[in-house]
């Protein structure tokens, strides 16, 4: 087994990388106009989906996306290009205008973040599904599967426990404020998906 002083720098990494205190103000924005069932729906979703794919590189690593022939500099450009799609949905309030008359207290699939943008590539991104990799590396097999499975299993209890709690920042916040939030944390997506995508370009070795 790993020893537990371990733990705290491998924690520390994950949830700097994953950043659910980030994450959550996104949440916000990509589920807003919905109800607090449709959102602990979409949060429980999210968890569980990322949870699944990064437990997936805990185990396997990069033998996952060699598999498949998918480099991780490929991954990052997509995953990039894919965000940025969701960014300009925020900046120019689609996802917003879609939901206006939604009152059903199911989520549209159409409509529905949990995947993505939120699981993937928000949640279980590159730099995260990178960091698993490298922290079940560490040591032998078992003990470094078991440290990375531990942090990711924590860091996504604190991030489910923020998305849960988004209601309540919501209810302090004006409808003006939280349309001027969705802007400015589109233009941060959008900022984010081109940092991917010049990460994956220069693991490729296209730009310096």
């Amino acid at each position: 087994m790993f020893e537990l002083q371990y733990f705290v720098p491998a924690f520390a990494t994950l949830f700097v990388v994953m950043d659910p205190i980030g994450l959550t103000p996104l949440f916000l924005a990509l589920t807003q106009g919905m109800n607090a069932q449709q959102r602990r729906t979409i949060a429980l979703r999210a968890a569980f989906v990322a949870g699944g794919l990064l437990t997936l590189f805990a185990v396997f690593g990069e033998n996952v996306l060699g598999f498949l022939g998918i480099s991780m500099a490929a991954f990052r450009i997509s995953g990039g290009i894919l965000l940025l799609l969701t960014a300009l949905d925020m900046l120019f309030e689609r996802r917003t205008k879609r939901r206006k008359d939604q009152t059903e207290t199911t989520v549209d699939a159409d409509e529905d973040p949990s995947v993505f943008p939120l699981a993937m590539p928000l949640m279980a991104g590159p730099g995260a599904i990178a960091t698993i990799i490298l922290l079940s590396s560490q040591g032998d097999g078992y003990s470094g599967t078991m440290l990375a499975l531990l942090v990711m299993f924590t860091v996504l209890l604190i991030t489910l426990a923020l998305f849960l709690a988004a209601n309540l920042f919501e209810r302090y916040l004006k409808e003006t404020v939280i349309t001027v939030l969705t802007r400015v944390l589109g233009m941060l997506l959008a900022a984010l998906a081109v940092q991917f995508v010049l990460d994956g370009l220069k693991d490729f070795g296209v730009v310096g």
